[in-house]
């Protein structure tokens, strides 16, 4: 069977995400993704303010890594990001966007009206990776 990286990232539900510090060096965060294979987007709630959304609006790059669960497999995305956010309504836009996420990621919330205060109190923003490239390798 042939290996397929993107299989894998649509499969995984914890990642690494590189970002570039404004010194050039790779910051990394652990996330949560979801790959929208069909749309070729990878999609990562976050807080604004913390270092990678703070990197990702001085460069919109990034890369997210996965490996399974067995660590014999890894698959890579790159491209360029848009952010999302963060929204002051919580029936606005920008809290659409991240419950859009939710729904593709998890399903239904047990309350909605509860996800959208606190995707404006927690000042989320959306992050929407357009896969460029991805490469990965089974090793066994």
């Amino acid at each position: 069977m042939t290996f397929d990286p993107h299989q894998l990232l649509a499969e995984s539900r914890i990642a690494v995400l590189a970002t570039i510090k404004a010194n050039g060096l790779p910051q990394l965060s652990p996330v949560t993704p979801y790959y929208d294979r069909e749309a070729g987007v990878i999609y990562v709630s976050m807080t604004e303010g913390r270092a990678k959304t703070r990197n990702l609006r001085r460069d919109p790059r990034a890369a997210i890594e996965v490996t399974s669960a067995d660590g014999w497999a890894w698959a890579t995305a790159e491209g360029g990001v848009t952010l999302t956010g963060p929204g002051t309504d919580p029936h606005g836009p920008e809290v659409e966007a991240l419950v859009d996420y939710y729904r593709a990621a998890a399903g239904e919330h047990p309350d909605w009206n509860e996800y959208r205060e606190v995707m404006v109190s927690d000042r989320r923003v959306l992050m929407a990776l357009k896969v460029e490239r991805v490469y990965g390798e089974k090793i066994r």
